[in-house]
């Protein structure tokens, strides 16, 4: 298994409401799972190929419970990336170089059979963790906007984050509120209009989350 590392940004917006079902180990909101995800890599390696600076994204397309498979996943890699860069940065999102069921990535591609080619593509994010504000843009395929959740009473933004010292994606993420909306690509979607989003610093390696000191 070749050695890799992956430190960045995530924004991650589903179908579900608020705090999403899935983080609690239950079935989707309303049965089936829709997403769309963007990565802002800070810093990154594969086997000696650096990563460092790149962008990713994928949508994401399940009938039922993402446990229950048959999905279907469609990659996008930023399109400044080259040859050996595309490679790795596929390699890693497929599950490769990766023990079973030790990232979010595995379990996705593991879980969709149904796999779209991957496009390369303009990507542009701005995500503010702390803020619970965010956005992406993948050229011709989606666009994705967070914010906080907002106090159902005041109007105010209404901070709840989410520890996971066992989870596959990060060890603790920011919950928001969501919209999305895919322009192109093999994937459409059905608009997700102020549903589930979390914001999240990341650091995967080949055996998993790295957890926070």
């Amino acid at each position: 298994m070749k050695d890799w590392s992956i430190q960045g940004l995530e924004l991650a917006n589903c179908n579900c409401n608020f705090g999403c079902p899935c983080q609690f180990s239950q079935p989707p909101s309303h049965g089936s799972c829709e997403a769309v995800v963007v990565f802002d890599i800070q810093k990154g390696h594969h086997d000696g190929v650096i990563l460092d600076g790149l962008r990713a994204a994928g949508v994401y397309k399940w009938p039922g419970a993402i446990h229950q498979g048959n999905g279907q996943m469609q990659l996008i890699i930023d399109e400044r990336a080259d040859a050996a860069q595309r490679a790795a940065l596929e390699t890693i999102m497929t599950g490769g170089d990766t023990e079973e069921l030790a990232t979010m990535w595995f379990i996705f591609s593991a879980m969709s059979p149904n796999r779209h080619e991957t496009l390369f593509a303009p990507i542009s994010c701005d995500i503010d963790v702390d803020a619970r504000k965010g956005s992406g843009e993948v050229g011709g395929v989606f666009e994705v906007t967070g914010k906080p959740i907002p106090n159902a009473v005041t109007g105010e933004p209404h901070r709840i984050s989410i520890h996971l010292p066992n989870g596959f994606e990060f060890d603790t993420a920011e919950m928001g509120c969501g919209s999305a909306s895919t322009t192109g690509g093999a994937i459409r979607l059905s608009k997700n209009n102020d549903t589930h989003a979390h914001f999240a610093r990341l650091h995967l390696t080949g055996t998993g989350v790295v957890r926070a000191a």
